[in-house]
Parts: C-alpha cells; sequence; structure tokens
C-alpha cells in the first residue's frame, strides 16, 4: 500500500519537545518533498514546513521559525519535524504529505498522511 504514516504525537506542556516521524511505504521518499501542515479545531489548515529532496531548502511558516526543523532520512525513508519550545497555540493534528517533485515549496501532494495530534497543555 503507497501511503506516509505520522506517528510522534502526544501530550506535551508548554515549553516542551516532540518529534514528529513520516515514514513512506510502497515507494521510496528519495525524489519527494515533504510538507508539515497542521490543522487545529475550528481553524484553517496551515503550512508548517516544507523539506527538498535534497535536504538544500527547507521553508517554515513564520510563527515555527527558530523552534521547528524538518529533516528526513532517506536511507529510512522517513521524514521529520524537531518541535522544540512548543506553545499552547501549537496544539493541532499534524499531517506529512509527499510531493512527486523535489523543490519546496509543496504545490500539490502525492500522499496525505492520516494525522498525529499534538496537544500543548499545562
Amino acid at each position: 500500500q503507497l501511503q506516509v504514516v505520522e506517528s510522534g504525537g502526544g501530550l506535551v506542556q508548554p515549553g516542551g519537545s516532540l518529534r514528529l516521524s513520516c515514514v513512506a511505504s510502497g515507494f521510496t521518499l528519495d525524489d519527494y518533498a515533504i510538507g508539515w501542515f497542521r490543522q487545529a479545531p475550528g481553524k484553517e489548515r496551515e503550512g508548517v514546513g516544507c523539506i527538498s529532496s535534497n535536504d538544500s531548502v527547507t521553508n517554515y511558516e513564520d510563527s515555527v521559525k527558530g523552534r521547528f526543523t524538518a529533516s528526513r532520512d532517506n536511507a529510512k525513508n522517513t521524514a521529520y519535524l524537531q518541535m522544540n519550545s512548543l506553545k499552547l497555540e501549537d496544539t493541532a493534528t499534524y499531517y506529512c504529505a509527499a510531493q512527486s517533485d523535489p523543490a519546496c515549496p509543496l504545490r500539490w501532494y502525492d500522499y496525505w498522511g492520516q494525522g498525529t495530534q499534538v496537544t500543548v497543555s499545562s
């Protein structure tokens, strides 16, 4: 089955950290750009970050710059989103998407994950 699957979400206190993973199955991520998105209840989905296929380009939404870092390990067919200094407003369901074009930002997606919940609460 061709898919991407996110994991790593959970409950964390403000100021804490989480690392999300996005594992591809049925295809190799080497030539895909990976985008990270999030959607909070009652809000529109927003792009969080993107990493190009060769790690040369990463884009971040302004509110997460300096706190979130996208990376990838093509040997493991996995992309990551390291989230530090988490804030209450980072609470959302986080999704990864894979685009069969190596460049960021994503202009479309070929695969979209089921999402992983991140809850920041004291």
